[in-house]
């Protein structure tokens, strides 16, 4: 490895297809790391489809590696050991980073692992079928892994607690708000008719999981008529059922106005392993109302309405409070400034630290 610079291998694989937390968290972080001149960074997809895309989704100074093999076979060989090593496929590296729960096998590459959340430990119920072994490659990537990388002190704390990890080896790397959040403007007319979007409306942005508590927010909604039309954005399919609207996935450009536009954002997650939309939306100065789950208190930092997970009553009345009150002075700016506070340059900074530890 050269003094100065580290040869990183990033997993690039959640850059295709419709981007979720994971990839937004991928594409922001490769970004950055393109624009430094103490790493050199490449990317490889494994997928037997798409990986041909790769290179469209990377900065430009990020050189792209497809490799047209079986995700799933690689995956049940790394569970069982070191091989195929990552550098059969890409070559010589000093770092190999794993961005999504499961670190590729190398043969003397440095590991680093970041690991989003442990739900799937608690539910492993949830997970798809093509994910039924991740928690065996997750506990193994993590004992293999030179430093395990997580988006909060909560999940670090998990970390080392459940997966056995010594606290020197972990590394909390807190995620970042794109600036564009911070000139998020509500949405114009035409968006609104393309939408479908209501005057007013509650906010909900996320996937539809079991974790996100999404029947909990719809029953809460339902029981009290005299809160405004729920607007779901994320991957699910586009309607309306009552009072209710699916909005489907949004371009990162029409999120951010409709964010922006929100009467309140909310997420009654029953577990986050950060939560980005909370410092999205506080970037907009938009009110959010939160489980009071570890990730989520951590990352709101006093600026959002918690309540319990599990109980739509106290959901319908946060909401229902939020909507009336009267903000106090000062709120609009200490929202924003505590959402400034998290950047992508930071996340690169604390990353590149735990290169430098892996490599070393």
């Amino acid at each position: 490895m050269a003094a100065d610079r580290v040869r990183v291998l990033l997993d690039g694989t959640p850059l295709l297809g419709n981007r979720t937390g994971v990839g937004h968290y991928t594409a922001a972080l490769a970004e950055e790391l393109a624009s430094r001149s103490d790493v050199r960074v490449r990317a490889v997809a494994f997928t037997l489809r798409g990986w041909r895309r790769l290179r469209s989704a990377l900065p430009h100074e990020v050189t792209a590696r497809g490799m047209p093999v079986s995700a799933r076979l690689l995956r049940r060989c790394w569970e069982r050991g070191r091989m195929p090593p990552i550098e059969l496929f890409a070559g010589p590296t000093d770092v190999v980073h794993g961005t999504n729960f499961v670190l590729p096998r190398s043969l003397a590459a440095g590991g680093v692992l970041t690991v989003h959340d442990l739900a799937f430990l608690d539910h492993p119920e949830d997970l798809p079928p093509a994910d039924s072994r991740l928690p065996a490659l997750v506990r193994k990537g993590a004992e293999l892994a030179a430093v395990v990388c997580t988006p909060t002190k909560a999940v670090a704390e998990q970390v080392v607690a459940r997966l056995g990890v010594p606290e020197d080896r972990v590394r909390v790397t807190p995620l970042g708000v794109d600036p564009a959040w911070f000139a998020a403007r509500p949405p114009t007319e035409v968006l609104r008719g393309k939408l479908a979007l209501p005057a007013q409306y509650l906010l909900h942005v996320g996937d539809h999981g079991p974790r996100k508590g999404i029947e909990h927010l719809i029953a809460a909604h339902a029981a009290r008529p005299e809160l405004p039309p729920l607007v779901l954005a994320g991957p699910h399919r586009a309607g309306t059922e009552g009072r209710v609207l699916r909005t489907g996935y949004l371009s990162d450009v029409d999120l951010r106005s409709v964010v922006a536009g929100a009467a309140a954002l909310v997420l009654p997650s029953r577990d986050e392993g950060f939560g980005l939309p909370v410092l999205e939306a506080l970037a907009c100065n938009v009110p959010v109302v939160c489980t009071d789950v570890p990730a989520l208190r951590e990352v709101a930092g006093g600026h959002a309405t918690l309540v319990p997970y599990g109980e739509p009553e106290a959901l319908g009345a946060a909401l229902a409070e939020v909507l009336d009150a009267e903000p106090e002075p000062g709120t609009w700016m200490a929202r924003r400034n505590h959402a400034a506070g998290f950047t992508w340059r930071r996340c690169a900074e604390e990353t590149v630290a735990a290169y430098r530890q892996a490599a070393g």
